[in-house]
């Protein structure tokens, strides 16, 4: 028995649910994932998965098993690594995705100083406020919101959590008439993000008290954060806009925040890879500088 490789194979079985789904991620037949987990049973004497036509059942050994498994094959990769990458020079080409709005304002500088320091990288960006499929669409490394991945075979690392502010302009509030309660937003003209998971209801707590609003139709919904700014900025009405997009006019005065006692639920920003591309040096080199932007 190949120790490393039935333990990769129980590893993935587990994480993906499926024989089959192993099999196609690891490049092997189905056959061969039955044979290293038959293998890896009989060697420990005892069962790790029970399995039925229809399900998979990860025993109680099973379960504890994965997480050394885990901790051990994760160590395993790490010490490769660090000899392997310690000669490596950043060559080849990335394809990444983010959010047209963030791409412009924060992710493209990042790019720029990225390939400054590593001038054998060629990079494609992709900035589009959709999420692409990234097995599909060949994409190495995504930029986005939300922390449902929808999918077994990408990996994420949270880079921040995002504050979204209830604001409008000064002029636009002098005009319609102040907020004395969050009810008031049915008299006022709401601007929103059209690709917002919460675009037609919006949350909010105030200590132990939540409030959820359902809208009433917007007079501009626009799929672009930075176009979403610029119409609260004109006075055109009340947009929720996440916090380090308007630090500025904020500050200025440009734009207030609205009942700051009340807050929004928070949103989350991570960056989004395939499972089977964590390995490669350029693009752990390009994550982890990344996040060591965002940790500042």
């Amino acid at each position: 028995m190949d120790k490393i490789r039935a333990l990769t194979v129980f590893r993935r079985v587990v994480e993906l649910g499926s024989f089959v789904a192993a099999a196609e991620d690891l490049k092997l037949s189905k056959a061969a994932i039955s044979k290293n987990i038959n293998e890896l049973e009989s060697y420990l004497k005892s069962p790790l998965i029970n399995r039925t036509t229809r399900n998979l059942h990860i025993t109680d050994n099973g379960q504890l098993y994965y997480q050394q498994v885990c901790r051990v094959l994760d160590a395993l990769n790490e010490a490769d690594l660090s000899v392997i990458e310690s000669s490596r020079v950043l060559k080849g080409k990335l394809k990444i995705s983010a959010p047209m709005s963030l791409g412009i304002t924060e992710i493209n500088p990042l790019i720029c100083e990225f390939m400054r320091q590593h001038p054998e990288l060629s990079i494609e960006m992709v900035m589009s406020d959709e999420h692409l499929d990234l097995i599909e669409q060949g994409v190495d490394i995504a930029i986005r919101g939300g922390g449902d991945l929808g999918n077994t075979s990408l990996r994420s690392r949270k880079l921040l959590d995002i504050r979204r502010v209830l604001c409008a302009s000064p002029e636009y509030l002098a005009n319609a008439g102040a907020f004395e309660s969050l009810e008031d937003i049915y008299h006022h003209r709401l601007l929103s993000y059209s690709l917002s998971s919460t675009a037609k209801r919006w949350h909010f707590r105030h200590q132990d008290s939540v409030k959820e609003l359902e809208l009433p139709s917007s007079v501009y919904m626009v799929n672009s954060g930075l176009a979403l700014t610029q119409a609260a900025c004109a006075g055109l009405g009340v947009a929720v806009l996440p916090d380090f997009f308007i630090e500025e006019q904020l500050a200025s005065g440009e734009l207030v925040e609205i009942l700051p006692e009340w807050q929004m639920e928070m949103h989350a920003l991570y960056i989004v890879y395939p499972y089977h591309k964590e390995q490669s040096y350029k693009i752990r080199a390009f994550i982890d500088f990344v996040v060591q932007h965002f940790d500042k």
